[in-house]
């Protein structure tokens, strides 16, 4: 039997995160970490938009308004000294009409709140950082918001975790846990002192063997991108329109790339299964049965109007659909250049089973032998380095317990 003082589930940006900051804090304890994958951050860390987000959208009180500008800060300095190209182009937040300049306020108030550089600015002025742009009398600008690529940034993190000396096994799959501090895998048991279960889309299925997550299940939300065909530097910004703040997407906008190239997205298609990527790919049939179960209820019953959600959302896997939006946003947006999907991701959204809402803020569940990251949505990319000084500031509060 492999023995461990930290085990992790999940090798993604978080998972990884957490382990090069257990390393660095307890240098002498060892520490594994399991991916059931070939490799690393083949999930939502690498199949993410990249963006690296300024921290507005958020409420004071929350972890994503605490983490989001420090992430942004630490993740783009870390890029820096690891020579990856970060697109620092920032970000246009637009109005369609007159009854949407009262949510750019709100923004603006909680840019002012969460100390995160924002402008307000008139429409020409939005012109002129980006001249293509359509907004309604006026703008936001966030000048802080810039572009990745997201898979560079976990291969980085990767050999960074290998030379610290964590170590990383991949094509290791959690299959149950045997003891309080033994789990079985598909290569073997693992005896640990701590496990950490960052795992995404099975964060809530290994926290129940756990005991946690009671309240809670994962519901998957398939995101995709129609890429642009026009040259590089064809689009100045990134555009997005006025969220719902009700819930926790962005709607359609435009993202322009580390490589300065535009694409518009994501979708928030309901899956039906959690690694619904493409076609019957990784069809799981108990899965489907959950989801649609889950589904249907909030079908008659939810806080957030899933319904209509589900039904807006599956329209947009049509090209026409997700054009006809992004063409609220820009000038000169047509179809003939949209041609090519981008690779889907599937966000691990966390439902709260008894209240039917979808948890907008990240939500960690534990005790003194296993931490759960049950809910890391975006911009979890973003937040990933002070999340898991956080999470670890927790392992060691946990511990003590």
């Amino acid at each position: 039997m492999v023995t461990c003082d930290f085990l992790i589930i999940g090798g993604g940006i978080i998972g990884i995160s957490i382990a090069r900051e257990l390393k660095k804090r307890y240098p002498n304890a060892s520490q594994i970490l399991i991916e059931k994958e070939a490799d690393f951050g083949l999930h939502a860390s690498g199949r993410n938009s990249g963006v690296l987000h300024a921290g507005f959208y958020y409420t004071a009180d929350s972890f994503k308004a605490k983490f989001t500008q420090k992430g942004n800060q630490r993740l783009t300095e870390y890029c820096a000294s690891k020579n990856i190209p970060v697109n620092r182009c920032g970000k246009l937040v637009v109005a369609k009409n007159e009854a949407e300049l009262s949510q750019l306020d709100e923004l603006m108030a909680r840019a002012q709140a969460n100390g995160v550089s924002m402008d307000s600015i008139t429409e020409k002025e939005a012109k002129n950082i980006e001249p293509r742009v359509k907004t309604f009398e006026r703008a936001l600008f966030s000048p802080t918001t810039a572009s990745v690529n997201p898979s560079e940034v976990v291969q980085a993190m990767r050999e960074d975790s290998l030379n610290e000396g964590i170590e990383m096994k991949s094509q290791v799959r959690y299959m149950k846990k045997l003891d309080n501090n033994i789990i079985k895998t598909s290569q073997g048991n693992i005896e640990f002192g701590y496990m950490i279960n960052t795992a995404g889309l099975y964060a809530d299925k290994i926290a129940l063997d756990f005991g946690f997550s009671k309240d809670y299940r994962i519901l998957p939300f398939k995101g995709l991108y129609l890429y642009s065909k026009e040259p590089a530097g064809s689009f100045q910004t990134n555009i997005y329109p006025v969220p719902d703040l009700r819930n926790p997407f962005l709607g359609v906008h435009f993202t322009v790339t580390a490589g300065k190239k535009a694409k518009i997205g994501p979708t928030a298609i309901p899956a039906f299964w959690r690694e619904q990527y493409k076609g019957l790919s990784k069809f799981n049939f108990d899965e489907l049965l959950e989801i649609l179960f889950r589904q249907a209820g909030l079908f008659w019953s939810s806080d957030f109007d899933f319904k209509t959600l589900a039904f807006e959302e599956l329209q947009k896997y049509s090209r026409e659909k997700m054009v006809s939006l992004a063409s609220s946003l820009a000038e000169g947006v047509e179809l003939k250049n949209f041609q090519k999907w981008g690779e889907p991701g599937i966000r691990a959204q966390l439902l709260n089973i008894r209240k039917r809402k979808l948890e907008m803020d990240f939500v960690t569940e534990g005790d003194n032998k296993s931490l759960h990251i049950l809910n890391a949505v975006s911009p979890a990319f973003t937040c990933a380095l002070p999340f898991a000084d956080f999470a670890c500031d927790k392992i060691a509060e946990l511990s003590r317990s």
